[in-house]
């Protein structure tokens, strides 16, 4: 099967968007967040899709992660990358850079976190060792490199349940547990995409530090630093793509 890229847009990303044969279908999970759309990055045409919808009104515990993951295979999708935003743990990294971690803790609960539902005889016991797609993970570290590009590679994404922020115990504790940064929406969107087939990334945007690790409010913290994360996250990707339309 020829690769099929979408993208998984958080906040700032609608200009990726076009309102060419927008699909919202419903799949058997229901309707998706917001239509699938085409859009072209360096000559490669690719699928996309709003997370939190358009315009951005659904809350992280209330997405609708199987039929988003649904829609992206029903439209063909192979591969996804996904834009995530996320604090950042430890100092290890600066507000307003981006990552691709390489594992996942999950703290959400109440979501619907299975493409299994009892309602056949079948389902699976996913191999979920390595949360994100080895290769893909690479060949977008490769694109850094080439583009010269900072991108961190690796790291551990704690998927907390939102929507509200996170206390100073809770950091602490995610980061006794191993933690660099903190989300709301990589689970279960990686575990859904991998029972789906689809090679799945996070590419994480580094936009404020976790709460109790920064000097004033985190959505101040946000403000400042997601236009720089935003402007590597959308270098990398063209970088990456472009790579693909070479090759």
């Amino acid at each position: 099967m020829p690769e099929k890229y979408g993208l998984v847009l958080g906040s700032g990303f609608d200009s990726f968007t076009t309102d060419v044969q927008a699909r919202r279908v419903e799949t058997r999970f229901g309707l998706p967040s917001a239509a699938v759309r085409e859009a072209d990055i360096e000559g490669q045409q690719l699928l996309t899709l709003a997370r939190h919808g358009e315009p951005h009104t659904i809350p992280p515990h209330a997405i609708n992660y199987r039929a988003n993951m649904a829609a992206f295979k029903d439209a063909g999708a192979t591969h996804i990358i996904a834009l995530n935003t996320v604090g950042i743990v430890s100092d290890f990294l600066a507000c307003g850079e981006i990552a691709l971690p390489d594992q996942i803790l999950d703290y959400t609960w109440g979501r619907a976190h299975s493409i299994y539902d009892g309602l056949d005889d079948k389902f699976d016991h996913i191999e979920f060792d390595q949360p994100f797609s080895t290769l893909l993970r690479a060949e977008l570290l490769q694109a850094a490199s080439r583009g010269d590009i900072d991108c961190y590679d690796g790291g551990v994404y704690a998927t907390m349940q939102g929507p509200r922020l996170e206390t100073i115990a809770e950091v602490a504790r995610v980061e006794r547990d191993g933690a660099d940064y903190v989300g709301m929406t990589a689970m279960p969107e990686a575990s859904i995409a991998r029972e789906l087939g689809l090679e799945y990334v996070c590419l994480a945007l580094v936009v404020n530090h976790a709460a109790g690790r920064g000097e004033g409010p985190i959505h101040a913290d946000i403000e400042a630093n997601s236009l720089s994360a935003r402007t590597q996250a959308k270098s990398l990707l063209a970088q990456f793509f472009r790579d693909k339309s070479n090759d």
